[in-house]
């Protein structure tokens, strides 16, 4: 779990997770925070093990928090989200019986009344459709508080890439493991329980311009030249009239030369599949 600054939020998640009948080791990276979050949990949850990094890592956090255990899987959450009870019971079961599954993604309820996720009715309808070894559709995102990776697959392909640092970041994630050879999956049977803030679950300020610098900066780590070349034009023409189009494009920018010296394309069948699914868009 990655956390900075809602330390109060994620006491109150931290009562959830550690009464689940599974009694997972629980690891909080505190990302930077400066309202006492590590002394807090450290008082009220001794049995939670908190690291500090000393400064915001990101997603990475979440990759942080990965190597240091020692578990076959990770489920991972936000300060905002939680698992139902038994939901990471039935992920023991399905990674033992799907031995290339390297990520399930859990089936989402939002908010106080548990409301659906529109992201399960997506990932239920992926084009890639469902592969005999995995146990329900195959999938190319995914939500990152609602998830479970196989500990080994996850950090094989060095978990969550620091370029991107938050937005969009799942998507590399996947198009990184189905390149090492790992399946991953939508699982509705996993069911992860997400109550984010703000009227409706407002995206936070800033974000979708994160989302959209993300998804060029991913083109240049894993997609054809000749994509990431249109899709950098594309954005610097919308950039001309959209605020968050120029941000975006300022903030790739600067991450471009770290993005570059990481470039790695994907593998032909990889590559294909990122089409089918930018097809059915």
């Amino acid at each position: 779990m990655i956390t900075r600054d809602r330390r109060e939020r994620l006491l109150g998640t931290l009562e959830r997770i550690t009464r689940l009948p599974e009694e997972p080791p629980v690891v909080v990276v505190d990302n930077g925070s400066s309202d006492g979050t590590a002394a807090a949990v450290h008082e009220r949850f001794p049995a939670v093990r908190v690291l500090t990094p000393g400064h915001n890592l990101g997603a990475v956090g979440r990759t942080y928090g990965a190597a240091a255990l020692d578990t076959p899987l990770v489920a991972f959450s936000d300060d905002d989200s939680w698992w139902e009870p038994g939901a990471l019971a039935r992920a023991a079961e399905v990674f033992a019986a799907h031995p290339r599954l390297g990520l399930a993604a859990a089936a989402t309820l939002v908010g106080p009344d548990a409301g659906p996720d529109p992201l399960n009715d997506v990932l239920a309808a992926s084009p890639l459709g469902h592969e005999p070894d995995l146990p329900g559709p195959s999938v190319l995102g995914f939500l990152g508080c609602a998830a479970v990776a196989r500990r080994d697959a996850f950090l094989e392909v060095g978990g969550y890439h620091p370029v991107l640092h938050f937005g969009a970041e799942e998507s590399l994630l996947a198009l990184d493991l189905e390149a090492a050879g790992w399946g991953v999956a939508y699982c509705p049977a996993l069911i992860a329980r997400h109550q984010p803030d703000g009227a409706g679950g407002a995206p936070r300020p800033g974000r979708a311009a994160q989302v959209r610098r993300n998804v060029l900066l991913t083109a240049w780590l894993r997609r054809p030249l000749r994509h990431a070349v249109a899709h950098t034009a594309r954005l610097a023409l919308e950039g001309r009239t959209d605020p968050t189009a120029r941000l975006a494009l300022t903030g790739a920018v600067r991450r471009l030369p770290a993005a570059l010296a990481r470039r790695r394309a994907l593998p032909a069948l990889v590559e294909a599949r990122v089409r089918v699914l930018e097809g059915a868009g």
